[in-house]
């Protein structure tokens, strides 16, 4: 299936932009972070907000936050209760986000912010969403490039086919993107695939990764792993199609072992009678069973858990945050032509 055509029509210069960055645990990269947020502020051409989730760190990161909310009302903090993970802190800091066109970064500074420039001038251009891809990633070892390399294939051959690869969650997107994103409610997120299936106008901007500000890194493998199985089971019911096909091919194996079994009987060698046959069969037909309903399971799982409709997040505390929970006013985009 071929992507679907856009025809580009260019929009005025964002009247407010959002910047939204999650932080778990950062209090040795925030001041570095905030430095070059600062710099980004004086470049941008019209009213911007920078909007500051803290994921329920056990650092000093709520402090810092706090001290720079109360110095400078462009910053707004959003205290979560807990720590509910980097795809719900971000969701919460779209949440509250009013901007005509709404950036998502991380605060490692591994997203630098100065691409957010880049991407403004794509939002003009009337794309809808504009995400960084990285075309290097520099202070990484070999072992980390190989296993993002593999990441981000498997996401969009389980997740959706027009996943971009090679990008993370640092992308803008505009106002009308970020509504759809908002009516979609489901406990279980990955804002990438989320992003992906909504549609709309998409195009990327290339950058050199930098190593890590600061700071340990919040995803290493043991991290990527559950969030692509989060991700698979969240957009697709593949696991469950390759539980079939390996049933499938283990009645294939059973039947092979029969034939064989059969040649050796009738062209007169040995063979046990029934011990090794039983064995096999027993361990591969349990061994599917046992994968099918776990996977099963997973499925069940997540149904039970959305089906209590609890909300995504519980907010602690926020500063200069006057108009969170409140709804936006609406608004058409204003239209120059086409490109």
């Amino acid at each position: 299936m071929s992507k679907s055509y856009h025809p580009l029509i260019r929009r005025p210069y964002p009247r407010v932009i959002s910047l939204v960055v999650p932080i778990y645990n950062e209090a040795a990269v925030i001041p570095l972070l905030l430095a070059r947020l600062d710099g980004l502020l004086n470049q941008i051409a019209c009213e911007t907000e920078i909007i500051l989730v803290n994921d329920g760190s056990s650092d000093r990161s709520m402090d810092l936050l706090l001290e720079r909310a109360e110095k400078d009302h462009r910053y707004k903090v959003v205290g979560l209760a807990r720590n509910f993970g980097h795809q719900i802190a971000a969701t919460a800091g779209l949440d509250c986000a009013r901007g005509d066109a709404v950036a998502l970064m991380d605060a490692d500074l591994q997203d630098p912010p100065e691409i957010v420039l880049k991407m403004i001038a794509k939002y003009e251009e009337g794309f809808d969403v504009v995400y960084a891809r990285r075309i290097k990633r520099d202070g990484e070892s070999v072992f980390k490039r190989f296993t993002a390399w593999i990441f981000y294939r498997m996401m969009r051959a389980m997740v959706h086919k027009d996943l971009p690869l090679d990008t993370g969650d640092f992308r803008l997107v505009s106002r009308r993107c970020l509504d759809a994103l908002k009516s979609m409610k489901e406990l279980h997120r990955f804002l990438r695939g989320m992003v992906a299936w909504v549609g709309f106008p998409q195009t990327n901007v290339d950058f050199v990764r930098p190593p890590r500000a600061a700071g340990t890194t919040k995803y290493p493998l043991r991290k990527m792993l559950p969030l692509a199985w989060n991700a698979a089971l969240s957009f697709s019911a593949l696991p469950l199609r390759l539980s079939f096909y390996f049933g499938i091919l283990l009645i294939g194996i059973a039947a092979a072992y029969a034939g064989y079994g059969l040649w050796r009987i009738f062209s007169g060698e040995y063979v046990v009678p029934g011990w090794l046959s039983q064995l096999v069969v027993s361990c591969l037909t349990s061994g599917a069973i046992m994968l099918s309903l776990g996977i099963l399971g997973e499925y069940v799982g997540r149904i039970f858990e959305e089906i209590k409709q609890r909300p995504l997040y519980t907010i602690l505390m926020t500063a200069n945050m006057e108009n969170a929970g409140k709804e936006r006013e609406t608004y058409e985009d204003e239209l120059t032509g086409p490109v």
